[in-house]
């Protein structure tokens, strides 16, 4: 991704870029990939303001990470920085290993300056496009990169096998330094300003102030086909992609194989993965690859359009290209018709394991809220919530506590359901917004391979919302989803428990609700939170602590020794 990579093939089935972030270039059948990460301040120069970011090898985005299902990789991290650091690694499982997933405070105390950390993790049962990203403060506004995984040694892909790949990983650009925007924000207890620019690999496009240099471009042959692995890494921002002139054949989200469809548009939430094929067969020219936010409820968002350019080989740098006609920044028409087209692949070779009787029944509302600081501007500061508890992060790794059994760091009494039933959806609510916020973390326990169904509401509480939720160690289904209020006796029955997305990270829909199925097969402590980083910061998250099994092969593995400490 980006001129500095060099690239080579290994027929078709194998597209592999090579990075700067490798110790060493081993052999692709070799089932041990390592990678060195040094978090360095770098400075970058960005819509006519320059300013220092927080890096991976002074690359931004940073570097991709390649390796095949089944193999091993280690990751060392190193940091330089002023500030702690963990990174993430979005969307894989890691079976037993949480000590590799990454959140601060969650499954890890973070890296302090000076120190190293080595993320080492198995790549088991996965293949597709993952990626990722600083998991403390808001550093991953600029630490972020692609993680790319490529098939077993002679599996083809399920699909048309594309001529070549690219990684298209959208983003959002500050023109101040970040951290200092949300310690404003907090101050003030109000959110903190918007981001200045989108980005595509970094670059916002020409059509900003000084980005004629800062545009990101790919070359295509006529009537090859190509595989483009979309990524969002922005913070708050769920975006609507499309290549102006071409429609794109879906055929992956986060890393799992659908139906292949045609569209001339998607959807994509923070956090979410989209693989899509794009066959250059239109007339030789230009083309803007454009990224721009979706929002239909009346909050304020960047609204701004980031391009990057498809181009066809042998057209001139002076051609003009041409925009796509991406939907409306509200078009709730739009964003609800494309995620009912997205269904799992089901194939014998790719089935969906979806959860048919279920254990245990959970029912999370997702609010927005008011406490008091009397140090805020209009004495009140904003807060969010599950179940009307606003999270609190500990000083410790949660994981660590559960492992070494040690007391008063986390209490397991998080509710099933909301204390106070209402009308989750009707006018908005205005009056009685204060949340619960423990002096513990409040998290939930959940029995070894139990079946789990979860629905997210979406409430009114000051006003509806479109909210991606994430949730770490496990993939799941998403069996059915609606607007309004959720229905326990007539909605179960439209539920897809055939062949339902699986995903990572689903957005419910704004005044609406998600159901979610999972196998609880993975123990550890594993956080869910909403991946816009404005709600995540404001308390809108949890964590379930799944109990070991009864096999050796079925429980934690041990701390690695070179845990950072806290």
């Amino acid at each position: 991704m980006g001129r500095r990579h060099c690239s080579f093939y290994l027929n078709c089935a194998f597209l592999f870029m090579c990075s700067i972030g490798w110790i060493s270039l081993p052999p692709v059948n070799a089932a041990l990939k390592q990678y060195q990460f040094d978090i360095q301040v770098k400075n970058v120069s960005r819509l006519c303001h320059a300013k220092p970011i927080v890096t991976v090898n002074g690359m931004f985005p940073g570097p991709t990470i390649y390796a095949r299902e089944g193999d091993r990789v280690q990751i060392n991290v190193t940091n330089y920085a002023q500030y702690n650091m963990s990174i993430h690694w979005h969307g894989l499982k890691q079976y037993r290993n949480g000590w590799a997933d990454g959140p601060a405070y969650v499954t890890q105390c973070p890296i302090q300056t000076g120190q190293s950390y080595t993320y080492d993790f198995n790549v088991t049962g996965q293949r597709g496009t993952l990626w990722w990203h600083a998991h403390i403060f808001w550093l991953r506004a600029t630490v972020y990169g692609a993680i790319v995984i490529m098939p077993k040694q002679g599996m083809a892909y399920p699909f048309p096998q594309p001529d070549f790949e690219f990684n298209l990983v959208l983003g959002e650009w500050w023109n101040d330094d970040v951290e200092e925007v949300v310690k404003q924000g907090n101050k003030l207890g109000l959110p903190p300003r918007m981001s200045d620019a989108h980005t595509i690999n970094g670059k916002p496009g020409p059509l900003f102030p000084c980005s004629e240099k800062h545009t990101y471009a790919v070359e295509v042959e006529q009537g090859k086909k190509y595989l483009f692995r979309i990524i969002n890494a922005a913070l708050n921002d769920e975006l609507f992609f499309a290549i102006a002139g071409h429609n794109m054949t879906v055929v992956e989200v986060d890393a799992v194989y659908t139906k292949p469809f045609s569209t001339d548009a998607i959807l994509i939430a923070p956090g979410q993965t989209t693989n899509v094929l794009v066959h250059a067969n239109k007339i030789s020219s230009r083309y803007f690859m454009a990224a721009r936010p979706f929002m239909d409820a009346p909050l304020p968002i960047d609204n701004k359009t980031a391009t990057a350019i498809l181009q066809y080989k042998g057209v001139p740098n002076n051609v003009l290209p041409s925009l796509p006609n991406l939907p409306a920044p509200n078009d709730t028409s739009f964003a609800l018709s494309y995620s009912a087209k997205l269904r799992s692949l089901n194939s014998p070779q790719f089935p969906a394991n979806v959860p048919l009787k279920v254990d245990r029944h959970l029912f999370y509302t997702i609010g927005l809220g008011m406490n008091p600081c009397p140090t805020c501007q209009n004495g009140t500061r904003l807060t969010a919530s599950l179940n009307n508890i606003t999270f609190i992060m500990p000083q410790i790794g949660l994981l660590q506590a559960h492992y070494f059994n040690l007391t008063g760091v986390f209490t397991t009494d998080f509710p099933d359901r909301p204390p106070t039933p209402f009308n989750y959806t009707g006018a908005p609510l205005t009056a009685n917004l204060r949340t619960v916020r423990s002096t513990r973390p409040r998290l939930s326990r959940i029995a070894f391979n139990s079946t789990v169904e979860l629905v997210l509401q979406d409430t009114n509480l000051l006003s509806v919302e479109s909210h991606p939720i994430h949730l770490h160690g496990y993939n799941f289904f998403v069996v059915g989803t609606g607007i309004g209020n959720f229905d326990p006796k007539k909605d179960p029955a439209k539920y897809n428990l055939v062949d339902p997305p699986e995903r990572n990270t689903i957005g419910v829909p704004t005044g609406g609700w998600t159901a979610i199925r999972f196998r609880a097969d993975n123990p550890g402590v594993w956080f869910m939170h909403c991946h816009l980083e404005l709600h995540t910061s404001w308390g809108l998250k949890t964590a379930f602590v799944v109990e070991n099994g009864p096999g050796p092969d079925q429980t934690i593995l041990p701390p690695p020794k070179d845990l950072p400490s806290c």
